[in-house]
């Protein structure tokens, strides 16, 4: 299992807006073959900025997806309260716990 971590940038003052639309888009990301659930969390110090870590099977779960039509139904939901692009990348498990 994998864990894609997302750094997100919302336009100031739509944190209201962005978290009731990754509420209703949730259900896409997590009916995602292979998808284990997401977290969303806000930063302290920049509550502008969230940070999304989703548990995938594996890196190529998680490309299916973006080539879905549940990620284009995640995304037109999501996408219109980012203030620039979001940064992704993937980690593996090294102490399993």
């Amino acid at each position: 299992m994998i864990v894609e971590h997302v750094w997100i940038l919302i336009i100031p003052g739509h944190q209201d807006a962005y978290e009731a639309a990754v509420r209703e888009a949730l259900p896409f990301l997590e009916s995602a073959p292979d998808c284990f659930g997401a977290e969303l969390r806000r930063q302290i110090e920049d509550p502008n900025r969230y940070l999304l870590m989703i548990k995938w099977a594996s890196v190529e779960a998680h490309m299916a997806f973006r080539a879905s039509t549940l990620f284009e139904q995640w995304r037109a939901l999501t996408l219109p309260h980012y203030a620039q692009p979001s940064e992704a990348t993937h980690f593996s498990e090294v102490l399993p716990r």
